[in-house]
């Protein structure tokens, strides 16, 4: 009798295909893709928002973890981020949404990111911040207020339609009164050293959005060069309204960042 390998060697000589499940054609087949993402909400709201996203990844095969940061500053908020990052085992495809996009800008330096996406999100530069940028090119709404002690907030009198337009009324109602506020020091804080100058990016313009201005939005993601998708009549709330074509943009990322 031959020898398995001389066999094995044999039929790739011959260049016959290979039994499916044999250990050579699982080599040939594996996937390159990165297994690890990790999610980061942004300002008034939490990491539930992920929840669609979260459930496509998974039954996908991704290893998927989201970040519940405190929103109380941008420090604390980047410290939550790293906290999960040190737990996974491999590379990560790191995703912001909102202000979230500055939490990654800054916190995606970190080793084991392969690569960044911004959902409808802040990516500012070296001396920028969220804030800094939406007063140079303001969004649409006019309902964000602040608390006595420093936090900001949107009046749940329209939430609805700057935060979530293209959810069900009920679901944006809920979001309104669940919202979590953002100290207006996180938002104000500038970013050192971004990631997006050394890490791919992939960046989804929503095109309905009135948290964060289009024009912002577009602006981000030429300038990181990201491979950009845009939805047109996409809410702030895109992550959730179109959770598949974010969760396949996060794919694309995974994907391609892995080769």
């Amino acid at each position: 009798m031959f020898p398995l390998s001389r066999i094995a060697a044999s039929i790739l000589t011959a260049g016959l295909p290979l039994v499916a499940g044999s250990p050579t054609a699982q080599a040939q087949t594996a996937p390159t893709s990165i297994r690890n993402i990790v999610l980061v909400h942004g300002a008034y709201a939490d990491g539930s928002g992920w929840k669609g996203v979260y459930d496509i990844l998974v039954k996908d095969g991704y290893s998927v973890n989201l970040v519940q940061e405190p929103l109380t500053s941008q420090a604390e908020d980047v410290a939550a981020v790293k906290r999960v990052l040190a737990r996974q085992t491999g590379p990560v495809i790191l995703v912001g949404h909102s202000y979230g996009g500055a939490v990654i800008t800054e916190a995606g330096t970190d080793a084991q990111v392969a690569g960044l996406v911004y959902i409808a999100a802040h990516a500012p530069d070296a001396g920028e911040s969220t804030t800094s940028n939406k007063n140079k090119l303001p969004g649409a709404t006019k309902a964000v207020a602040a608390t006595p002690d420093g936090f900001l907030f949107i009046d749940p009198a329209h939430f609805a339609a700057d935060f979530a337009a293209d959810l069900p009324p009920a679901q944006a109602a809920f979001m309104a009164h669940a919202q979590m506020p953002v100290a207006a020091v996180a938002a104000a804080a500038p970013i050192s050293v971004p990631a997006w100058k050394t890490k791919p990016s992939w960046y989804l313009v929503a095109g309905a959005d009135r948290m964060i201005n289009p024009d912002l939005e577009r602006m981000y993601a030429a300038r990181a060069h990201s491979h950009t998708i845009e939805i047109a009549g996409a809410s702030h709330s895109v992550y959730i309204s179109h959770a598949k074509e974010v969760a396949a943009l996060i794919e694309q990322a995974a994907q391609q960042a892995g080769k």
